[in-house]
């Protein structure tokens, strides 16, 4: 089978690098990748952005199954474009991608079919959101979401009424997030704790994976903006398998039931994004694509051939197929450019990235990476993702830390506290 991965951050890394040990898999194209996905994938120029562009890729080069790392590609419609071709794909079709490039889409879709979530209004202006905030039916806290994507960075929680206008006026006004603030979700703020939870779909069938826990601040403790995601370790200690088989009675069956009355059966990964509150799992969001980083951690914990499943997701024969998992926990920590989710600089130069693979139960994951005269250099604000593994969470936290000082770049700035939550759970 020759595989083609769509993306050039650590989230197609991790597929690449999997991929690239399966027995059914003969060749794994990348585009555009990266030193790290050049390592397991013959690379390739290409815009991921551009549907047609990458059916012409995947026809010239004879390729068997694409797979979609982000976002764009989904929103722009390229599994459409590569299912009416005859092109096997893993991806949902544009209309079910908008349960992510959508916050509007998504909440009014589960108000429809009686998926837990917080209570919404949906503003499109700035008075509108102003006076649904003067009206008080929320409260403080508040939560503020702009409608489309934002690379992960649309996402206000204000406290008190100066930090909500902020929050409007930099989506509806300043357009901080372009056309994605165009329209403004206000939710109320939801009580517990936050964990992720993924699926494998056909259309008709949900493999339930595993879960993980996403680290979304940039500080220690859960402090500073939002961000991509700075760490994840895998699996949640809260993601029981009482949860989890809630989570798919209450949360994915009515999605993928809801979705096919609408005439739009889902295929591909679904990211549920969960809030465990007293009264059962609730969603904060969904993304339909696997999470970065937290395919960095669930990935390498897939035990056989990961091929064979993207397959028959993509020909809607899911029914019946089973996955193992390794009962080690992954930890996996990122490294991001100084000032990062603000401004930063690229091209400083990164060392020690072999010295941290040498060692036993550390994997390192490319992102935001370049080569500059033969030399590896920063290219991006979450530069890499340094995996532990091992029997216990605390022996794969320390397997990762032990490969972080490893490696140095100017700038290089990371969370200490990755996994730390896990311990804290299981004491």
């Amino acid at each position: 089978m020759r595989v083609l991965v769509i993306g050039s951050g650590a989230r197609e890394h991790a597929l690449a690098w999997k991929l690239r040990s399966d027995s059914t898999v003969a060749d794994v194209l990348a585009v555009p990748g990266n030193p790290g996905i050049a390592r397991c994938a013959r690379l390739t120029a290409g815009d991921p952005a551009d549907p047609a562009a990458m059916l012409a890729l995947a026809r010239r080069e004879h390729v068997d199954l694409t797979v979609v790392g982000p976002e764009v590609p989904l929103e722009r419609g390229i599994v459409d474009a590569f299912r009416a071709a005859g092109h096997a794909i893993v991806g949902p079709t544009r209309f079910a991608a908008q349960l992510e490039t959508s916050k509007v889409f998504a909440k009014d879709f589960m108000a429809r079919h009686g998926v837990p979530t917080a209570r919404y209004r949906v503003c499109g202006s700035a008075d509108e959101a102003r006076s649904v905030l003067r009206g008080g039916s929320f409260g403080y806290p508040v939560v503020l979401k702009a409608d489309g994507l934002a690379a992960g960075k649309g996402v206000v929680v204000a406290t008190g009424a100066a930090m909500a206008e902020d929050g409007v006026r930099g989506a509806m006004i300043d357009r901080r997030f372009g056309e994605a603030g165009a329209r403004l979700v206000i939710e109320e703020f939801m009580e517990g704790t936050e964990a992720s939870f993924f699926v494998l779909c056909d259309g008709r069938t949900a493999l339930p994976l595993t879960s993980a826990q996403d680290h979304k601040r940039v500080f220690d403790a859960d402090e500073g903006p939002n961000t991509g995601g700075m760490g994840a370790f895998a699996p949640s200690p809260l993601v029981t398998p009482q949860v989890a088989a809630r989570v798919m009675e209450e949360i994915v069956r009515p999605v993928l039931e809801g979705l096919a009355r609408e005439g739009h059966g889902y295929s591909g990964f679904l990211y549920v994004g969960l809030m465990l509150t007293p009264a059962g799992p609730r969603v904060v969001e969904f993304n339909v694509r696997f999470g970065d980083p937290e395919a960095q951690v669930v990935i390498p914990m897939i035990e056989g051939d990961l091929a064979p499943l993207l397959m028959a997701s993509a020909a809607g024969a899911l029914d019946g197929a089973g996955v193992r998992f390794s009962p080690h926990p992954h930890v996996g920590v990122v490294l991001a450019s100084g000032g990062y989710p603000g401004t930063f600089e690229n091209g400083k130069p990164i060392a020690g990235v072999r010295d941290a693979e040498q060692l036993d139960d550390v994997i390192v994951f490319h992102a935001g990476t370049a080569l500059r005269d033969g030399a590896l250099v920063t290219a991006g604000g979450r530069v890499l993702t340094i995996v532990g593994r091992g029997a216990s969470y605390a022996d794969a936290i320390g397997r990762a830390y032990e490969g972080i000082g490893r490696i140095s770049f100017g700038g290089m700035h990371y969370r200490r506290d990755i996994g730390r939550k896990a311990l804290e759970w299981m004491s």
